[in-house]
């Protein structure tokens, strides 16, 4: 009898995962020959609604689909029992990012204090929120600030973000302008700015659509211009 049973169950487990490469198999093939615009599938997978299928595309953006395909859905998917935004959670989990597997070596790191805390942010020279969030910065004391320029508002902030990355000192060069809207000089024709555009492309990978967005030592991430309490608040527990 046990023998049996192992049997049965194996069959089942066995047709659970052919059922779902088949489904697999038909989104990925119905899908962009229904909509030739739709992005390049990264993922599919089982959602919690039987016969909903979850589609993964541009790194964290997800769809909801049957499984032939025949119906698209935008939206989050809620958990009323458990009263979860599964979506949500699930984009949070796939656009999180590691310290320690950030690009440091393309960031203007900026030292107060001991700098025994750590903070990265993503910045664009143009964004008025960032200004703001620069200003309430100045109380935050003993922290090392890993600062990713990063032009997404337009072609001026390409502009800046050349001139300030090709600075002798970068820092100050970042400071004085949101600080002071003192613009650095151009910077030369032989500068490399390719840090730049691997910030843009780290950003969108990971899904960081606005500025500032900050991430902390513990991975928390934390879109806007928090003030100053909040982001001592999110130190500390990052360091604990």
């Amino acid at each position: 009898m046990t023998f049996v049973r192992n049997l049965l169950l194996a069959a089942c487990t066995l047709g659970a995962v052919v059922a779902a490469t088949a489904g697999e198999a038909e989104i990925r093939k119905n899908l962009p020959a229904r909509i030739p615009q739709f992005p390049a599938i990264d993922e599919v997978s089982k959602s919690p609604i039987p016969g909903v299928y979850e589609v993964r595309v541009n790194g964290s953006q997800i769809f909801y689909t049957d499984e032939q395909g025949n119906y698209l859905i935008q939206g989050n998917l809620i958990d009323v029992k458990a009263r979860k935004n599964l979506t949500e959670e699930r984009v949070e989990k796939l656009s999180a990012v590691a310290f320690d597997q950030l690009p440091l070596k393309d960031s203007i790191k900026i030292v107060r204090g001991n700098g025994k805390r750590k903070l990265a942010v993503f910045e664009d020279p143009n964004c008025g929120y960032c200004k703001r969030f620069e200003k309430d910065m100045k109380t935050v004391d003993n922290v090392t600030v890993y600062l990713f320029l990063y032009p997404v508002l337009g072609p001026d902030s390409n502009v800046k973000s050349r001139d300030i990355w090709c600075s002798k000192d970068k820092g100050k060069a970042w400071s004085d302008w949101m600080e002071s809207s003192t613009r650095p000089a151009s910077a030369p024709a032989s500068c490399d700015v390719t840090a730049l555009q691997r910030n843009v492309e780290f950003g969108r990978k990971y899904n960081i659509t606005g500025t500032p967005t900050l991430i902390f030592s513990d991975g928390t991430r934390t879109p806007g211009a928090i003030p100053a309490e909040q982001v001592e608040k999110q130190l500390a527990a990052s360091s604990s």
